[in-house]
């Protein structure tokens, strides 16, 4: 089981994810430090926690992702909350339809104060 291997998992402080836009097939790699959100689209994603195992084991990581859809002059929905897993993207899928998101890494930051602004290539 994904969840069990995970126990040796170190965690880490930058969600590297991959979006696809499904209208314009626009895909965009999106960079989100746990704790923050990011916009994707009318998409708010926040990374709760994002693990990864150490080179010594078997390659995983895994993000703790809430998501939700954010409409001019409505409550904000939520999409999807949950795991997802690098190695396998279709085991915890988040059904939308017109966005894909999936995990791709967890990485370490390296701390830079002047920058605190994230870009997404589909805005």
């Amino acid at each position: 089981m994904l969840i069990n291997q995970l126990a040796y998992a170190e965690p880490y402080d930058t969600a590297i994810l991959q979006g696809l836009d499904k209208v314009t097939a626009r895909v965009s790699r999106l960079e989100v430090p746990v704790g923050q959100f990011i916009k994707f689209g009318s998409l708010e994603v926040i990374a709760r926690k994002c693990d990864k195992r150490p080179p010594t084991e078997t390659p995983e990581s895994a993000a703790f992702l809430d998501i939700s859809e954010v409409k001019p002059g409505e409550a904000a929905s939520s999409v999807f909350r949950g795991w997802m897993f690098a190695s396998s993207p279709a085991l915890n899928p988040m059904e939308h339809p017109v966005y894909d998101v999936w995990v791709l890494d967890c990485k370490n930051m390296v701390s830079n104060s002047s920058d605190n602004s994230v870009s997404v290539g589909s805005e």
